[in-house]
């Protein structure tokens, strides 16, 4: 080691000595080696003296060495920290046991395989995939095999040169707070690897290592085939699908589905159909990104004759959607466009096979910063619906909630094209959202009405809801901190903003303080997320607008929407005046150029 190294910092000595000690990956055992060599104490101060934090989404981070980074020996000690928290907490666990999968990004197999030696050397039954599936289905496998814990291996739709760990309780929802601190804390207590660790042929010869893959595909679709309400009309359609896995897992999984409910082979996008860590073709691999995205599918569509695309994101919990419209122009559905959709589809299906029965007791849920149409369709149609925080780990455990209390729940989304259809999978699932824009097409094929119309249909019927979502990227956290701490201290200490140019604020809500003007106590009646910062202004016009920061990102977001009643019905008219709104809302709440965010490209 470095003596100037070893003199100015007796921590980071420490924390060398504890990598070069521990990792038995010659590759990132030589980068940390190479850095001593090089003597860059700022860059193994940023790798070493730090570390991946677990939260509720679990660990998400590059690929590189470093406690700070995603790699073999921080996949160990997370895997260890996880099995002995199970122990602890849950006595049952060395009989029900954990799922695991992973998807097809660089390291995932061997980082699930590193995990699994972990629960293993526990005597913790493993039900390890034998190949990458979608993200779903390591939740519902929780769910049918009573296990005690789920663990996929994912970065979802990161950049390339990122993975992840996610965990899910034995609800098969994502885990929350206690669990993620109790997770935390015991992940450094068992830092050091136990002697098994580095042997992943443990795999392979513990009798304890089951694949559950040929079981969870038969439950999962034979699910799936009985939530079809007409499969001869999903025979007969008509209409040509386009998919795209994005360079993911879900090409094989999304063809299954597509055979169980009776639809035609799509029509595959050929150079994005087998998964590749690369993301050859695409800038990032998130069909959230719009057009960018999705100009491939929508090439092979046009190519094709097909009018409806539907992409999923590399490890096939999200769904984005496409449809060719008049003039051979193609509309990108958002994510709220595609939750109205869909919460009318599972609504109007309920209602075909209960058409007696009382909806006092269906809920539907939204994340707080998604689009409030199904607020709007509740008050209309007679059933429940409850808001969440951002992210389907709020979600989830509500419907694990209102399941156990012998409710049905019908439909969840947020905004950022997740979608759980049903309850069989209390998460987003994006080949079940898939299948249901597919029945849906079908059915609407049958009254000569497309995707596009049957949105309009639901906006005359129960109000216009528009939104305008975006981001900045702002790199620095001071400079957001000063950002939220203005708009907390607007007009004095303590005080918010009361309007925005000639736009009059009637409620703000900050779920980082937990205030909310609306209440008589001002106290918000949603958790407090002290995590991020979050803070929701609702308009006298209608408006509701959030800025919030991401968890996982360097963005400050906005999300914005103008709620209209039904009888206000000139689309131009509040799509102008929202766009003005939002220009406002930027220019005086974010104040891009001041701060030097960088706008979304």
């Amino acid at each position: 080691m470095s003596s100037k190294i070893q003199e100015s910092s007796a921590e980071l000595a420490t924390k060398i000595e504890e990598w070069l000690q521990w990792d038995k990956n010659v590759v990132t055992h030589d980068e940390i080696q190479k850095l001593i060599d090089e003597n860059q104490k700022e860059k193994l101060q940023e790798v070493l003296l730090h570390r991946l934090k677990f939260g509720t989404a679990g660990i998400r981070g590059a690929m590189a060495a470093g406690f700070n980074r995603m790699n073999d020996l921080v996949l160990i000690q997370t895997s260890q920290g996880l099995a002995k928290y199970l122990i602890a907490t849950c006595p049952k666990v060395k009989n029900e046991g954990i799922v695991l999968g992973y998807d097809g990004r660089h390291n995932s197999y061997r980082f699930a395989r590193l995990s699994a030696v972990a629960f293993l050397s526990c005597e913790i039954p493993t039900y390890l995939f034998s190949k990458m599936v979608p993200t779903p289905f390591i939740p519902f496998g929780v769910c049918h095999f009573k296990a005690a814990c789920g663990v996929v291996v994912t970065a979802s739709h990161n950049p390339k040169e990122d993975n992840g760990y996610k965990v899910y309780w034995s609800n098969g929802a994502q885990i929350i707070h206690p669990h993620d601190k109790g997770i935390q804390d015991s992940i450094l207590r068992n830092l050091a690897p136990w002697p098994q660790s580095w042997d992943d042929g443990i795999v392979d010869r513990s009798p304890l290592c089951k694949d559950p893959l040929a079981e969870v595909m038969k439950h999962y679709y034979e699910i799936m085939a009985n939530t079809m309400i007409d499969k001869e009309c999903n025979n007969k359609c008509k209409t040509k699908f386009t998919y795209t896995p994005m360079h993911g897992v879900g090409n094989e999984y999304v063809k299954k589905a597509f055979e169980v409910c009776n639809f035609a082979p799509f029509i595959p996008v050929k150079e994005q159909m087998l998964a590749d860590p690369e993301f050859p073709t695409v800038k990032f691999p998130n069909p959230e990104e719009g057009q960018s995205a999705l100009d491939l599918a929508i090439k092979t569509a046009d190519a094709a004759n097909s009018t409806v695309v539907l992409a999923n994101d590399p490890d096939a919990d999200r769904l984005a959607i496409a449809e060719k419209q008049p003039g051979n122009q193609w509309k990108i559905y958002t994510g709220n466009e595609i939750g109205a959709l869909l919460g009318w589809w599972l609504w109007f299906c309920w209602k075909q096979k209960n058409p007696l029965e009382d909806a006092g007791e269906v809920y539907m849920i939204a994340s707080t910063v998604s689009s409030k149409i199904l607020r709007a369709i509740a008050k209309v149609e007679g059933f429940n619906f409850i808001e969440t925080l951002t992210g389907f780990k709020w979600m989830g455990n509500k419907g694990h909630e209102l399941l156990g209390k012998g409710k049905t729940v019908l439909f969840a989304f947020e905004e950022a094209i997740g979608f759980m259809c049903g309850s069989n999978v209390l998460d987003k699932d994006g080949i079940t959202a898939a299948m249901k824009i597919a029945e849906m097409t079908a059915h609407l094929e049958k009254q000569n009405l497309s995707l596009t119309q049957q949105l309009h249909k639901i906006y005359q019927r129960y109000g216009y809801h528009l939104c305008k979502n975006s981001y900045y990227l702002c790199c620095d956290p001071p400079t957001i901190a000063k950002m939220f701490y203005r708009l907390r201290n607007y007009n004095g200490t303590d005080t918010y903003p009361e309007e925005c140019g000639p736009w009059i604020i009637e409620n703000v809500r900050d779920l980082t303080t937990g205030y909310d003007s609306s209440q008589a106590n001002k106290q918000a009646t949603l958790p407090m997320c002290k995590s991020g910062q979050m803070i929701t202004f609702t308009f006298a016009n209608g408006c509701v607008a959030t800025l919030r920061t991401s968890g996982t990102e360097p963005k400050v977001k906005y999300y914005t929407e103008f709620c209209a009643k039904p009888n206000q019905s000139d689309w131009s008219i509040l799509e102008k005046e929202l766009c003005e709104m939002v220009k406002g809302i930027i220019d005086e709440f974010m104040q891009p150029t001041q701060n030097k965010l960088v706008p979304r490209t």
